[in-house]
């Protein structure tokens, strides 16, 4: 096999769509690897680091299969035809005139919109941004490698105006029980999300689901708006407008941890008459003016109540296997940042300085997080949490090496996510259950298209221990392999 490549001149999709037109060439016989990008200088560096090579710019689209001579033609017509075809639609051609492509023609089109989602390469979406809020429309700013200066200019020109700015890289948003990039199927109720950018918004909302409550709103901020250079500027905002959000009884914040100088500006923005809560994911900052805790799981039973769940059987199954994974490595494959860290910080007390681009240790440390949704793992290919390859190319790995630890992951559920996360993983994971354990969570409520009861049960059936939360799993992986 071989690359063949084709570039469709000044055509733009989003991240999302090429990410999923790719995954379903590569489902096709006959082809080994696909990849639909953008031709940004980075994206066609990493083309070029698995071998193909073509010429193009950030205003063109890149497909690339890896194939049999035979089927290459047809691959790369399916991958024209899904990128032609209306999103949702029947699959007719939309035509380069049938869709506004400016932010000015599209709210001429539809004057009374009030939000604007950009998801363009790093070096525009600063400029499409700035447009919106011209507009005077909120943004969700779902492109990354936008600068820490323009971030900055960006979300201050937006707290002028009284608008939200949600990312860089913002991954999860739900506004008017709509939901924005990757969002979970979620209740109405009286929470109020503010959130650094993705996963750690999905485990929150789901937790609070699964303990009978429910959202009214999820403001994704980005994951530097806690940093000094930022200040918290959106997090101030976003409370600000829960605050004057009569549904809203309950703030939940949930963030990476912060810098504990910005937290405290923060004071000025809790509302008088309503509870404010906040996961900062392994907080150590000391006073803050309103209650924190160091995990989600923990947060959000102090927010709607809730008894800590019942781990009997998952205890059981860990304790029995403790014979094969005492004091072996533990690895973990990750998809959602936020879990990967929280991950860490539950990890890392007990077991010492954890490996991989998660950890603090270096390579020298027995066990290792794998973060897969870093730009080191995602430049060319898609985000794990859309396309499984990566994951099930290392949990092979671990098969062939024999691998007697213990292996920790995620799994992420809702619009834009895979189709069958936990179908996929259990067949690919059922040797290592018997070799050492395999403990992980998925993050997902029955309303998903994937429906979380499914892809538990697809993983028990493979003798996955499948814990409650993130952090719960966490804890029993401590267990697992600690001496």
């Amino acid at each position: 096999m071989s690359w063949h490549t084709t570039v469709i001149t000044g055509r733009y999709a989003d991240s999302v769509r090429l990410m999923g037109v790719a995954r379903g060439v590569r489902a096709r016989e006959g082809v080994a690897r696909c990849e639909v990008a953008m031709g940004t200088a980075a994206n066609l560096e990493a083309l070029r680091e698995l071998g193909a090579s073509v010429d193009a710019t950030p205003a063109d689209v890149v497909i690339a299969v890896d194939a049999s001579p035979e089927v290459v033609e047809a691959a790369m017509a399916e991958a024209e035809r899904a990128l032609t075809a209306v999103p949702g639609g029947s699959g007719a051609a939309a035509g380069p005139a049938a869709r506004p492509r400016s932010i000015s023609s599209a709210r001429t089109a539809a004057p009374d919109a009030n939000l604007a989602i950009i998801s363009v390469p790093g070096e525009y979406a600063t400029l499409e941004a700035h447009q919106a809020l011209t507009a005077g429309m909120h943004v969700f700013l779902f492109s990354d490698h936008v600068s820490l200066e323009d971030e900055l200019a960006l979300k201050q020109r937006g707290e002028k105006a009284g608008l939200l700015v949600m990312g860089p890289g913002c991954g999860t948003a739900m506004l008017g029980g709509i939901g924005l990039g990757f969002a979970n199927v979620v209740a109405p109720g009286r929470v109020g999300i503010v959130a650094a950018a993705g996963t750690g918004a999905q485990e929150a909302a789901c937790l609070i689901e699964a303990a009978g409550a429910g959202i009214t709103q999820i403001i994704g901020v980005g994951g530097r708006d806690l940093s000094e250079a930022i200040g918290g500027i959106m997090y101030r905002q976003g409370m600000k407008m829960l605050a004057a959000d009569d549904d809203t009884d309950i703030l939940l914040l949930v963030s990476k941890p912060p810098a504990p100088s910005v937290v405290r500006t923060l004071a000025a923005a809790v509302p008088k008459d309503k509870r404010v809560v906040a996961a900062f994911v392994g907080w150590e900052g000391g006073d803050a003016p309103f209650e924190v805790h160091a995990t989600i799981d923990e947060a959000v039973r102090a927010a709607v109540g809730g008894a800590e769940p019942d781990l009997t059987s998952q205890k059981a199954a860990v304790e029995a296997a403790r014979g094969r994974t005492t004091g072996r490595p533990l690895v973990g494959l990750y998809s959602g940042g936020s879990l990967a860290h929280e991950a860490i910080t539950i990890l890392e007390p007990a077991l010492g300085p954890i490996g991989g681009n998660a950890g603090h240790g270096d390579a020298s440390a027995v066990h290792s997080i794998l973060d897969l949704g870093e730009e080191e793992y995602t430049q060319g290919r898609p985000h794990p949490m859309v396309d499984l390859d990566l994951r099930l190319s290392m949990i092979a790995d671990l098969v062939r090496d024999g691998h007697d630890g213990c292996v920790l992951l995620d799994v992420v559920l809702g619009h834009g996510a895979h189709a069958n996360p936990g179908g996929e993983l259990a067949a690919a994971l059922a040797p290592l259950t018997k070799t050492g354990i395999v403990i992980t969570s998925v993050c997902g409520t029955p309303g998903d298209p994937q429906d979380v009861a499914k892809q538990e049960a697809a993983l028990r059936d493979a003798g996955v221990v499948v814990a409650p939360s993130n952090a719960a799993a966490a804890r029993l992986a401590v267990a697992a392999v600690c001496v």
